[in-house]
């Protein structure tokens, strides 16, 4: 399968104390690097999420995204200090005693008042980072998925490159036959014009040196051979992406070859094309992993 470089994923869910909002994204990278924004308290998720995607990615800028809201202050839990709150009792019934009979007693929203009496629940970290985990493996489930559909359409688009490529591969070996008598007629022609006294084994020789020089059976059994292994490239699928940068390299090589060698607007046209495809698929070789 092919993985492309440029994807997205989101993830949002609702947990006791609170919501958590995972995103994560990946543009093209000639190597893995990977940036984190994550709450200061759960900073150091940041080494396991590091190997997390290690282990299934390769190559890309990635940057993860998390954001937590908390519930509202009504819906979190209180736990109630009891040795504080002990303590007020007893104090105040110390001063209980103290007092003339009639004042003013402490009564029990007095004690709740008190700073540090009545407290939120703090939550149990471990378990919150344990969630926070077991999301992201859900969350890279759907972002290994959104990159695999996209390596998946740029592979098909390859593939029809491909095809143009081979068919002006074809479309040259058929003409080149027709080319090379039509060079040598042209030759014969002139050196008509210029003398009726020209030796016909010399005639032949340079002919023959001319054929082999503008000769692109070399450049076309290359191409065909190029096209096969792009092929087998892209149905092997992996992580391919340099494998096929080099490809087009070798592709473009011969694409020059052609063009330096045609005699013939035909040859030269069909090496243009090549050019153009070539490109196209180089540029689209960049997004995959």
């Amino acid at each position: 399968m092919i993985h492309s470089m440029t994807a997205y994923a989101r993830s949002e869910y609702k947990e006791s104390w609170g919501t958590c909002i995972w995103e994560i994204r990946s543009v093209n990278q000639r190597y893995l690097e990977c940036s984190f924004r994550l709450p200061e308290t759960y900073r150091s998720l940041e080494p396991v999420l590091r190997e997390k995607i290690r282990q299934r990615v390769q190559r890309g800028k990635i940057e993860i995204n998390l954001r937590i809201q908390n519930e509202n202050d009504h819906q979190e839990q209180l736990q109630l200090n009891n040795t504080l709150a002990q303590q007020l009792i007893t104090s105040s019934q110390q001063l209980e005693k103290l007092l003339p009979e009639g004042q003013a007693q402490l009564n029990i929203m007095d004690i709740l008042r008190w700073p540090g009496v009545i407290t939120p629940m703090e939550q149990d970290q471990s378990v919150v980072q344990k969630t926070l985990l077991k999301h992201t493996d859900a969350l890279l489930d759907q972002f290994i998925q959104a990159r695999q559909r996209e390596g998946q359409a740029t592979a098909d688009l390859m593939l029809q490159k491909i095809e143009g490529i081979q068919e002006h591969v074809d479309l040259v070996c058929s003409k080149m036959p027709v080319i090379l008598q039509w060079q040598k007629d042209k030759l014969n022609d002139r050196l008509k014009e210029i003398t009726e006294d020209l030796d016909p084994s010399r005639l032949e020789q340079e002919m023959l040196f001319l054929a082999q020089k503008i000769d692109v059976a070399e450049e076309m059994e290359r191409l065909q051979a190029h096209i096969k292994e792009t092929q087998r490239i892209l149905a092997e699928g992996g992580a391919c992406g340099r494998r096929l940068d080099f490809m087009m390299q070798e592709f473009n090589r011969e694409s020059n070859t052609l063009a330096s060698k045609s005699i013939h607007s035909d040859i030269t046209n069909s090496a243009i094309e090549l050019k153009v495809l070539i490109e196209q698929m180089r540029e689209q070789i960049q997004n995959i992993e």
